[in-house]
């Protein structure tokens, strides 16, 4: 079936606001057998109109996202209403769970809240429970006048369709849809390795296998490889990739390194600091995003100049005028004395040059020393990440995260 993603609202075409829909939609409609075949994003206004006109003709299934709100620009269920020559009435459930909402959170009624009660005549209504506008599914041909695909108009806010899609989409779409034969997406996520070095590693052997499709996405220190097949095909995949990159995989179940990483150190019952001067607080951020990291973080030092290093650390004032702040001492000595001041069995330490400026010949921008201080040892590693001060940083937080994931993962 040919399924297409109209994504509306002028914010999205303005940069103001990021497509988050995409990816999570091909993700989940993947296990049955389903792929999006286009996307495609409108302002507010007439271009919905005429997209949702155009749309209808070739597509099976449409998704359309955005434009369910109470304002003046939340157009779109109108829209879909009269494209589909479909009469607006007022759901009184819809209302009642939107005046009952807004009363609990002591939120002033206006008659424009109303709106997003409206149901065209014959639509399902899709419950919205992270906020206010519920979504809506218009089933094939719903008006015989007008040919018409499965039509699906979900909010905007990804807190609200993803867990609406979850609930409430997926059984429309088993329902109307035959699943073929098991299909399997795999992801593995590696870290610290280039995309051409894992494509020379595994390429040839996965294409080998008939059926098989082998994709890459490459970030900031980090590739993605994506494999798509039945499950035979993509258990002997399985095999090759983990016999070829071994340890270098971090996750196979779409796990950020930071994740894995408060994952073993829970199961070990450990505990980690963190003392940053070039990432600036960068993966003291990342773990504490996770939920659980209180029970392994303990501290985080932002140690960003020579000062902060002597103040916060007690580094000795002398190993940095002679070796400077971007070297190996110092790196060793930043994790050995964070783990000691916070009582923790692991610190990880950065130190390096962002640039643009600040590099010489013997330490050019892009030099950085990680170091990783154990119970029973402190490993420095030296590398050399020459990019904008973003990338630098990120890429120097995956390596650090991924010099203690190793550890932990071989102890």
């Amino acid at each position: 079936m040919r399924v297409v993603v109209l994504n509306t609202g002028t914010e999205l075409l303005l940069g103001d606001v990021q497509d988050a829909h995409l990816a999570f939609i091909a993700h989940e409609i993947l296990p049955l057998g389903l792929r999006i075949n286009e996307r495609r994003t409108v302002p507010d206004g007439q271009a919905i109109r005429d997209s949702l006109s155009e749309l209808f003709g070739r597509s099976e299934i449409l998704f359309v996202t955005g434009g369910l709100g109470p304002t003046s620009d939340d157009i779109t269920r109108d829209v879909v209403a009269d494209v589909l020559g479909l009469e607006l009435r007022q759901d009184a459930q819809v209302l009642a769970s939107l005046r009952q909402r807004l009363a609990a959170r002591a939120i002033k009624w206006t008659s424009s809240i109303a709106r997003q009660a409206e149901v065209p005549v014959g639509g399902q209504v899709l419950l919205n429970e992270n906020g206010s506008a519920p979504g809506l599914y218009l089933k094939a041909n719903i008006n015989p006048l007008i040919p018409s695909p499965h039509v699906f108009v979900l909010p905007g806010p990804p807190r609200e369709l993803q867990p609406m899609f979850r609930a409430f989409v997926t059984p429309v779409l088993r329902s109307i849809v035959q699943v073929p034969a098991l299909i399997e997406r795999r992801l593995y996520k590696i870290a610290c390795l280039g995309e051409s070095t894992i494509e020379e590693a595994i390429g040839d052997k996965v294409l080998a296998i008939p059926g098989i499709e082998l994709g890459y996405c490459a970030r900031p220190g980090e590739v993605d490889i994506r494999i798509v097949g039945e499950s035979d095909a993509v258990s002997r995949v399985d095999a090759i990739i983990k016999k070829e990159l071994g340890s270098s995989i971090f996750s196979a179940n779409d796990e950020t390194l930071e994740e894995v990483l408060v994952k073993l150190l829970t199961g070990r019952k450990e505990t980690l600091a963190i003392a940053e001067s070039c990432t600036g607080g960068l993966l003291a951020n990342r773990i504490t995003n996770i939920p659980g990291a209180s029970l392994v973080f303990l501290a985080g030092y932002i140690c960003y100049a020579n000062e902060a290093k002597i103040d916060m650390l007690g580094v000795d004032p002398k190993l940095i005028e002679k070796q400077g702040a971007v070297s190996e001492p110092v790196a060793r000595a930043l994790a050995q004395h964070a783990r000691m001041r916070a009582r923790s069995t692991y610190a990880v330490a950065t130190t390096g040059i962002a640039g643009p400026s600040g590099g010489s010949p013997e330490k050019p921008v892009g030099t950085v020393y990680i170091a990783l201080a154990t119970p029973d040892e402190t490993l420095v590693k030296k590398l050399f990440f020459p990019s904008d001060r973003e990338t630098f940083k990120q890429i120097a937080a995956q390596a650090a995260f991924d010099l203690l994931r190793k550890k932990l993962v071989v102890t």
